[in-house]
């Protein structure tokens, strides 16, 4: 398990919003490992974690984009039916509470990744 930096923007819900944080890290050649974005009536929130954080922190800095930066834990897991549930739920049995969770794999790919963070007082431990 990985401790990472996820960072939380939010945008207003419109046309190119998105394309705008990612054309500021993309020319600071700053690649993106995961991105959510959700809509809520006239704005939005962008959670993304960064190979770099500290670069992407300069990014966004230089392009005035405003976010707010949260520790969070990155873990791979195999990409299979019910690995992820497996991994949930021995987050559960340590009574880990969730304040956000997104996921990806690529289709035929061995590999998925989970990103979630957790509740302030609590702290994440290895659930392998």
């Amino acid at each position: 398990m990985a401790k990472i930096k996820q960072f939380a923007i939010t945008v207003e819900n419109r046309p190119g919003a998105v394309a705008e944080i990612a054309k500021a890290l993309g020319n600071a050649k700053v690649n993106v490992l995961a991105l959510l974005g959700t809509a809520h009536g006239t704005s939005g929130t962008i959670q993304l974690v960064a190979e770099d954080a500290r670069r992407a922190k300069k990014a966004l800095d230089e392009a005035k984009i405003s976010y707010q930066e949260t520790a969070a834990e990155g873990y791979e897991l195999p990409n299979k039916a019910g690995a992820l549930a497996q991994h949930l739920e021995k987050l559960a049995a340590r009574g880990i509470n969730l304040s956000s969770i997104h996921a990806t794999a690529a289709k035929g790919g061995r590999k998925a990744v989970v990103v979630y963070t957790v509740e302030a007082e609590a702290k994440a431990v290895q659930a392998a």
